[in-house]
């Protein structure tokens, strides 16, 4: 019942959060039919403005590391985001009904990392005495931007690819309704007999049938939102942009955030009947997935803990940022990068089951099995 008590407490807490409230008062204005509109302009300089300040913050912290303690953990960082989209794509994309653009979009937000729930846990590290790498947090754009590039490649194939046998069944069906005769026969009545290929049908094309995957990453890497993203994790590094970023990006950031999340509430409203018939299957989804994630990121964090030494606080933010689902980087690159993808599914399922059960029961979870492990 404490357990229960905590959760309901917390939960309860991040309704009343700015991000949170802003996207529940953007689907209550879609609700009432509100005629209120933020221009696509805005919309796009606050999420240019957002993913550049997220680039640098990651950027400095990864050229402030020191990168060669960092090579294993980033590495097991951003096989844990590939493979957490992996995850989704064959396990909620293969249930009844879900859309498999829907769900491997949710999958990129799950595979992405949330910069609120990592502070979350950061400071719970600190108030429990808990040591960690000065770097550990910059581990954080090795997972999400891996996660988020490849949710947008494997919807993109899959796209492609359903586009594909569309046109040829298609074509198929055309040439079906006009027979060839040869030789006394049809083209059709050859096509009924085992093993004899008609004559007039064009044999399937296998070459032009596979779709090139390299021209797809590229596509998404020049994308508007992943551009913002790795150029501000560029300036990070290769710059020195702390003064402008503190006078500047960092006192912005939340109020942008906020007309962000009123976007993207009024169009989650706006497809929400999308959902209903299968919101049972993202609920459940939300709330296995940050555990099993986070479970994932431990044992590898735990492989670097014993190899190179990898401190076990570490190895929580390792998992905390697996079991994490993006609040800020991953909708609008989603958006833009998948925009097929229903909203409600990604953002409804992250926001209402996926973070909470991050916040309440993986970061208590991972930094309570550090301590028993240590």
């Amino acid at each position: 019942m404490d357990f229960l008590s905590d959760f309901l407490t917390l939960f309860l807490g991040k309704l009343q959060s700015p991000t949170l409230g802003f996207l529940i008062g953007g689907m209550v204005a879609a609700s009432v039919n509100s005629r209120l509109q933020i221009p696509d302009a805005i919309y796009k300089f606050i999420v240019f403005m957002l993913l550049i300040k997220v680039g640098l913050s990651g950027g400095i912290a990864i050229r402030n590391a020191n990168l060669v303690e960092m090579l294993l953990p980033a590495a097991f960082a951003v096989l844990t985001g590939i493979l957490v989209v992996f995850i989704g794509r064959y396990t909620l994309g293969m249930l009844p009904k879900v859309k498999v653009v829907d769900a491997i979009a949710t999958a990129g937000l799950f595979g992405a990392v949330s910069g609120s729930t990592l502070a979350a846990a950061l400071t719970l590290m600190e108030s429990e005495g808990l040591e960690y790498e000065a770097w550990a947090a910059a581990l954080y754009p090795f997972m999400d931007i891996p996660a988020l590039v490849t949710a947008i490649v494997l919807a993109s194939l899959y796209v492609t690819k359903q586009k594909q046998r569309r046109e040829a069944e298609e074509k198929l069906g055309q040439l079906s309704k006009q027979p060839v005769a040869v030789g006394g026969y049809s083209n059709r009545e050859y096509s009924d007999e085992p093993g004899i290929v008609a004559q007039g049908y064009p044999q399937r094309d296998t070459a032009s049938d596979r779709v090139e995957i390299w021209p797809i990453i590229k596509e998404s890497l020049q994308g508007s939102a992943l551009s913002a993203l790795l150029l501000g994790l560029a300036l990070g590094m290769l710059t020195r942009p702390e003064s402008v970023y503190e006078s500047f990006f960092n006192p912005l950031f939340r109020g942008l955030l906020s007309i962000l999340m009123l976007v993207m509430g009024m169009e989650a409203t706006a497809r929400l009947g999308e959902l209903r018939k299968v919101g049972q299957w993202y609920a459940l989804y939300a709330f296995v997935a940050p555990l099993l994630h986070g479970f994932i990121a431990f044992g590898l964090g735990m492989i670097a803990h014993v190899i190179t030494g990898f401190s076990l606080g570490g190895v929580v933010i390792l998992a905390v940022i697996a079991a994490s689902s993006s609040d800020i980087s991953g909708p609008p690159t989603l958006r833009a990068g998948i925009p097929s993808a229903n909203p409600s599914a990604y953002i409804g399922s992250s926001t209402a089951v996926g973070t909470p059960i991050a916040l309440a029961l993986g970061i208590p979870l991972f930094i309570g099995l550090a301590q028993a492990l240590g």
